[in-house]
């Protein structure tokens, strides 16, 4: 039989989280530690929004760059919060939809891009459908930005260097002495950097730097899944200044066929979002962020996440990989990602503790009774 399937699709598996997610469904009252979201709801003022703007009417397609009065709220953040002069800013159908567009906008075949290893699954997956290469940068086992790995990866087909801080699957937070020495860097060899900024809300001690202050060709990505539990709205965006605006005008043509515009009327509400307080929902993550970690770290080596709400835990030495612990763990009614999903390498497990406090403590329980 003649093999209808691309080859592109066969370069790619379905993911290793979405599995365990399934198998979630199936099981009786499992502590879930797979699925990365929010485990409270859209906070009600911006669920309003949305339903003010369905009944109002706002339900057609947008400009496809975003709903005009969303930009305009965009644009000064991303310039008070950034110092960037008139930034181009695109609406995106979630991070997923921005990075896809800039994979498609400047990834050529054979072009490599350098990223931390462990990452998050999606970049290597896209990026090689575009015929890209992933060069992976060993950060473990504190998952610091690896400044010198960085640099003795660039190459003359280095196109992208990608930074995800507050990181997933690791919670890592980067230091402003550390972005600051990729911008060197990146500047050095003219390189682009993409900036995911997604978990830049859940950063429990102090501020998440970023890197887009000190170098002037970075991509941001940001977006309000992850703050507002927004993940099934699909709202996110793409910004930079005048050297990557030719970079966001191209991803800006390619949603044009794609996905058009991002949903009308949760652009509507992502207006009432930005100005919706979540003080309280980070502070209450903190203390999921603690709890996990004072729990665990009696039994397993686990380094403090600074932020996001995942941690990237070690394998105990009884398992012979962190895939073989993950089966254990599944089979006492336990949810956990195993780190090859994320990683080069199976040695550890990735913990979401977005879930309630009596999870955790039961997941707490079991994990060390099993290790």
């Amino acid at each position: 039989m003649k093999n209808i399937i691309s080859d592109r699709a066969g370069l790619i598996d379905a993911s290793g989280i979405r599995k365990v997610f399934a198998l979630a469904a199936k099981m009786k009252d499992p502590v879930n530690f797979s699925i990365g979201q929010p485990d409270f709801d859209v906070p009600d003022p911006i669920k309003a929004a949305a339903v003010d703007a369905i009944n109002a009417g706002s339900n057609s397609y947008s400009q496809t760059a975003g709903d005009a009065e969303l930009l305009e709220k965009l644009t000064a953040k991303v310039s008070a919060d950034m110092g960037i002069d008139d930034p181009a800013v695109l609406v995106t159908s979630g991070v997923s939809g921005a990075l896809l567009l800039l994979f498609m906008s400047i990834i050529n075949s054979g072009d490599e891009v350098i990223m931390a290893d462990p990452y998050f699954v999606i970049y290597k997956h896209v990026i090689r459908m575009m015929g890209g290469k992933c060069v992976f940068v060993d950060s473990y086992p504190d998952f610091k930005l690896p400044i010198a790995g960085i640099e003795a990866a660039i190459s003359d087909r280095t196109k992208l260097i990608i930074l995800n801080s507050p990181a997933n699957p690791t919670g890592a937070v980067y230091t402003e002495d550390e972005v600051i020495q990729v911008a060197e860097i990146a500047r050095k060899h003219d390189v682009v950097v993409m900036s995911d900024e997604i978990y830049e809300t859940f950063c429990y001690d102090g501020k998440c730097p970023s890197i887009a202050p000190h170098y002037e060709k970075t991509i941001l990505l940001k977006g309000f899944s992850k703050a507002y539990a927004m993940t099934g709205w699909r709202m996110a965006y793409a910004a930079g200044g005048d050297a990557v605006k030719d970079i966001l005008e191209q991803m800006t043509k390619i949603q044009q066929y794609t996905f058009v515009c991002a949903p009308t009327p949760f652009q509507k509400a992502a207006i009432t979002a930005l100005d919706v307080d979540m003080t309280d929902y980070v502070d209450q993550y903190r203390k999921k962020r603690d709890m996990i970690y004072d729990g665990l770290r009696g039994k397993f080596e686990v380094y403090k996440p600074g932020g996001a709400f995942y941690t990237f835990v070690k394998a105990p030495d009884s398992a012979k990989n962190a895939t073989e612990f993950v089966e254990k763990a599944i089979a006492n009614n336990v949810l956990i990602i195993p780190g090859n999903v994320f990683s080069e390498t199976d040695s550890h497990f990735r913990i979401s503790y977005a879930t309630t406090d009596d999870k955790i403590k039961r997941g707490i329980e079991i994990l060390n009774s099993i290790a």
